[in-house]
């Protein structure tokens, strides 16, 4: 089968030739439809240093944002069938340790990644525990179900707590922070206010529903919300940036009482004096994966109503054979979601 790996410890990729998987007992083989691209892949082609440390194995199979259809199964599979076809949670959680086995599988502490510590999904065939396997209904466009996956970070930063009725600002109108303003919308926020400084992104923002876009490079954020909520500051805000000074800004901008969530990974620590949430007793959510599998419901529930468009964000689509050029426009900035048509 042909597999785009990592082959040496540079950046880059390389398409292989590789045998097809076989499939054990607990395990599904997934003939690859739709794979799409996440940050940290681009992270890995680009083979920026804290991947470079973190990658152990080598060569690896990359990739890990999956659709695709059952084609096998192993000894003792009951959650999917031959023919079903499926979206992957990438996470793999051991189910023994503590944080398995008291309901918190997406932070258990032997977590294995697909596509880093196990072969990916950039491939025609990727094998997988049956467990992490997904059925999607027909309702979902085919070519939206790679996007699930990053779809269930916007799902736990932006519904880390009740929305109906509130007013939120997203911090960070990446991909994900594109969904959480679809997601806030669809699920009754009644203001929502976008934060990003480049313009097609403000633009997608718009379509994905946001009241209000703002440009934080030429206009004061922190004036405009108290502006638009009568000097109150805003009942949430999700933090998707990972910039230091927004992380500041949501602490300023959320009003006493309210919460803010953390999703974006910060490169740099951030100089924060807790007090200044503790006296407005803020509460502060991080984020990191899904919860297994409540929040794959909730997404599944909002596409397949209709509730969220996923549309407006793909931007490029390219054979596998394309990854440079794939790569190469998620690295100038100039597509949202990339989407591998593999087969």
């Amino acid at each position: 089968m042909k597999a785009l790996a990592k082959t040496r410890r540079a950046p880059g990729f390389e398409l292989i030739d590789t045998p097809v998987p076989k499939v054990g007992a607990g395990e599904a083989l997934i003939r690859v439809k739709y794979a799409s691209i996440c940050g940290s892949d681009v992270h890995l082609y680009q083979w920026l240093p804290w991947m470079a440390e973190h990658m152990k194995e080598i060569p690896r199979i990359v990739g890990h944002e999956t659709a695709g259809e059952v084609v096998a199964v192993g000894e003792g599979v009951t959650e999917v069938e031959v023919g079903d076809f499926v979206v992957l949670e990438t996470h793999i959680a051991c189910g023994s340790c503590y944080q398995c086995r008291t309901g918190r599988m997406h932070v258990c502490r032997k977590l294995k990644i697909l596509g880093f510590d196990m072969d990916g999904s950039f491939a025609e065939f990727v094998k997988v525990p049956a467990r992490n396997c997904w059925k999607v209904p027909s309702s979902i466009p085919k070519e939206w179900v790679s996007l699930m996956e990053p779809m269930g970070n916007a799902v736990d930063t932006v519904l880390a707590e009740p929305i109906s009725g509130q007013r939120l600002a997203i911090l960070g109108c990446g991909p994900i922070g594109l969904m959480g303003v679809a997601i806030a919308k669809a699920c009754g926020a009644v203001l929502v206010i976008a934060s990003e400084p480049h313009p097609f992104r403000r633009e997608l923002a718009k379509r994905m529903g946001a009241d209000i876009v703002v440009n934080p490079k030429e206009q004061d954020l922190v004036e405009i919300v108290m502006s638009e909520t009568n000097g109150d500051g805003v009942d949430a805000v999700a933090e998707m940036s990972g910039s230091p000074q927004a992380f500041l800004q949501a602490i300023e901008i959320v009003t006493p009482g309210g919460w803010v969530s953390l999703l974006g990974l910060y490169n740099q620590p951030v100089t924060f004096n807790p007090s200044d949430a503790i006296m407005k007793a803020i509460r502060i959510h991080t984020v990191t994966g899904r919860k297994m599998f409540s929040t794959w419901e909730t997404v599944t529930r909002l596409l397949a109503t209709g509730k969220v468009d996923l549309e407006p964000l793909i931007t490029h689509r390219f054979p596998l054979e394309q990854f440079d050029e794939a790569f190469q426009s998620m690295i100038r900035h100039e597509a949202i979601k990339v989407v591998f048509e593999v087969s």
